[in-house]
C-alpha cells in the first residue's frame, strides 16, 4: 500500500492492531508490533527489517529487538489472528500446504538442500508448512510451522541449533506431523475445519490420513494414480480356524489395483460434467468420474470384521484425454452431491493465491534473521498483514472505532 492509502485506513489498522496485539502486556511491544505491521503493508521492494525501518523513519534495531530478543507470546497472537480470520473468511474448508524460502548459506534455521515446489527442484532453502482458511472468495493463513530437516538434529547440529535459538523440544518431524500439530493447536482454541484439503504430498501419506480420521476430521485429498484400492463390491474372507493358535484375521482375497485401473475399468462414460466455481469469464467445469472404493496400501484400517471402509474416489477426466489427469479421495458421507465433492477438491487453488500475495506483496520470504522464534514471529505478522488486507477487500467501507 502507498503511504496515502495506508493513511486513509489508519483508523481501521489501529483497531486491528489493538485486538491482534492485546496479549502483549507491555505497551512498547504493542507499539512495535503495530510498526512492524505498517512496515509490511507499506509499498517497498524488500520487507526485511532495515528497509522497513527506513520507510517508517525509525531505527531498525527497534524492529530487530522486537522480533528476536523481546519476550512476547506469538502463540497467543496467532490464536487471535486465527479466530479473526475464520470470522472474516467464513471458510468452507481448511487447506494444508508448504512453501519454500530460498536462502544463501547454512545459518538460517532449518535451511538445507531439499526439494521446494517454489523452486521446482532441490535447492538451498527453508520449508514452511501452513494451514489456511478457505472460501470461494477469500482465504487466509491460520498457522505456520518451520520444517526442520533431519540434518538439524543430533550432536553435529548442536552449534547451529544454539546459534538459531532452536528450543530443546523442537526436532525433525515430517511435514504431515507438523500439519497435525497445527490442527491440534487450533482445536485447542476451539477452531476445527468442516473439511480439510491438501495436495498429493499429504494425501498419499497414510499416517496423515489416519491422523485426520483419528481426530474425526473430514477430508478431500489429492492423491496419485498409483495408489491401490479394492472395488466397492470386494468383501473380506474369513479363513477357517484350524483349532490351534490364534484365529486367523479376515482378509481380502482379491488383489487391490491402482486408482488408475479402477477408473479405466469404469470408463469415462460413467462420469458427468461438473462446474465448481465461476471464473472471471465463465464457469469453471470439466468431466469427472466418481467411484466408491476401499483403500488398500500398507496400513489400511479395517473394522473388526475385516471390512475396509468405503471412500470416495474422484477423478478429473477432461475431453480428449485417454485417462484421468487428477485424482482425489474423500471420507465425506456417501450421500454428498457430486458437485460439492468436486468444489471441495478444487478449492485448494486459494492457497497458491495466498502464497503469491504473501511473498510478492508482504515479504513472507524476506526475513533475514537467524532466530527460530523470529521466523515464526515474522510469518505470523505477515499473516496478520494479509488478514488486514483481506478484511479491507471484504468490507472496504467498514468504519473504524471512534
Amino acid at each position: 500500500m502507498r503511504a496515502g492509502e495506508l493513511a486513509v485506513c489508519r483508523g481501521r489498522l489501529e483497531e486491528f492492531a489493538d485486538e491482534v496485539f492485546a496479549p502483549l502486556v507491555r505497551r512498547d511491544q504493542r507499539v512495535k508490533g503495530g510498526l512492524y505491521l505498517r512496515g509490511l503493508l507499506l509499498e517497498g521492494r524488500r520487507k526485511s527489517m532495515q528497509p522497513m525501518a527506513e520507510r517508517l523513519g525509525i531505527d531498525h534495531q527497534q524492529l530487530q529487538q522486537f522480533m528476536t530478543s523481546s519476550t512476547w507470546p506469538v502463540r497467543d497472537v496467532r490464536a487471535r489472528l486465527a479466530w479473526r480470520a475464520v470470522r472474516a473468511v467464513r471458510p468452507e474448508v481448511w487447506a494444508v500446504d508448504d512453501t519454500g524460502f530460498p536462502k544463501d548459506g547454512t545459518a538460517s534455521p532449518g535451511v538445507a538442500r531439499q526439494y521446494s515446489g517454489t523452486l521446482g527442484k532441490v535447492g538451498n532453502c527453508q520449508i514452511g508448512v501452513s494451514v489456511h482458511a478457505v472460501s470461494d472468495t477469500a482465504s487466509c493463513p491460520l498457522s505456520w510451522r518451520l520444517f526442520l530437516p533431519a540434518s538439524w538434529d543430533g550432536p553435529e547440529a548442536a552449534g547451529r541449533r544454539a546459534a538459531c535459538r532452536i528450543p530443546q523440544d523442537e526436532h525433525h518431524r515430517p511435514k504431515w506431523q507438523l500439519a497435525l500439530d497445527m490442527l491440534d493447536e487450533l482445536a485447542g482454541t476451539g477452531l476445527r475445519p468442516a473439511a480439510l484439503v491438501a495436495d498429493s504430498g499429504y494425501g498419499a501419506n497414510a499416517d496423515f490420513r489416519h491422523g485426520l480420521e483419528d481426530r474425526g476430521l473430514a477430508y478431500v485429498l489429492q492423491v496419485k494414480a498409483e495408489m491401490t484400492a479394492h472395488a466397492e463390491s470386494a468383501r473380506p474372507h474369513q479363513p477357517p480356524y484350524g483349532g490351534l493358535g490364534p484365529r486367523p484375521l479376515p482378509r481380502y482375497r482379491t488383489r487391490p489395483v491402482s486408482l488408475r485401473e479402477h477408473m479405466l475399468a469404469a470408463g469415462r462414460h460413467t462420469g458427468r460434467s461438473v462446474s465448481w466455481r465461476k471464473g472471471s469469464k465463465a464457469a469453471m467445469s470439466s468431466h469427472f468420474v466418481l467411484l466408491r472404493v476401499r483403500l488398500a496400501g500398507r496400513r489400511p484400517q479395517p473394522a473388526a470384521d475385516g471390512t475396509i471402509p468405503l471412500t470416495w474416489l474422484i477423478a478429473q477426466w477432461p475431453d480428449g484425454q485417454a485417462e484421468p489427469v487428477k485424482y482425489w479421495i474423500s471420507n465425506l458421507p456417501a450421500d454428498i452431491p457430486a458437485k460439492d465433492l468436486v468444489r471441495l477438491a478444487k478449492s485448494r487453488w486459494r492457497i497458491e493465491h495466498d502464497y503469491r500475495e504473501l511473498k510478492t506483496s508482504l515479504g513472507l520470504d524476506h526475513f533475514e534473521g537467524r532466530s527460530f522464534t523470529g521466523w515464526h514471529r515474522h510469518v505470523t505478522l505477515v499473516g496478520a498483514a494479509h488478514l488486514f488486507l483481506t478484511e479491507q477487500r471484504i468490507h472496504p467501507k467498514a468504519p473504524a472505532r471512534a
